[in-house]
């Protein structure tokens, strides 16, 4: 009787434990996560502009703008990241820069634009994520 009655009392505690944790998991800060989630959208839209040959240059233009924008706010956000993050951060910022300032009004222009913007992801989604 003992032990089934110790059995239930653990098993009341893991539970409890489980939800706390749980609870405190779900109010961490979301930002982080959704700034990524933003700028691979934009990414995606223009991915689909270059599969689907629809790549008009005030779109394209206007999508590498907000991913340059969305890019500013990294470095804010991932305030405790180690430096090689940071370096990583200012490199898309700058690749984000030329493919904007490039203007790509066609899609192999726009292909060609992203290569280095997605170079910088690729490293940085090796060592970080």
């Amino acid at each position: 009787m003992r032990a089934a009655l110790l059995v239930v009392l653990g098993l009341a505690i893991g539970i409890i434990g489980t939800v706390f944790t749980m609870r405190a998991l779900s109010e961490r800060n979301p930002f982080p996560e959704a700034l990524m989630v933003t700028i691979g959208f934009h990414r995606h839209q223009l991915q689909q502009a270059v599969k689907g040959q629809r790549c008009e240059a005030s779109a394209n233009l206007d999508q590498l703008q907000r991913m340059q924008m969305i890019a500013t706010d990294i470095p804010a956000v991932f305030a405790d990241a180690p430096q090689p993050f940071k370096d990583l951060t200012v490199q898309l910022h700058t690749a984000l820069q030329k493919a904007a300032q490039s203007a790509p009004a066609d899609c192999p222009a726009l292909a060609a634009a992203l290569k280095p913007v997605d170079q910088v992801c690729q490293q940085c989604h090796q060592q970080y994520r």
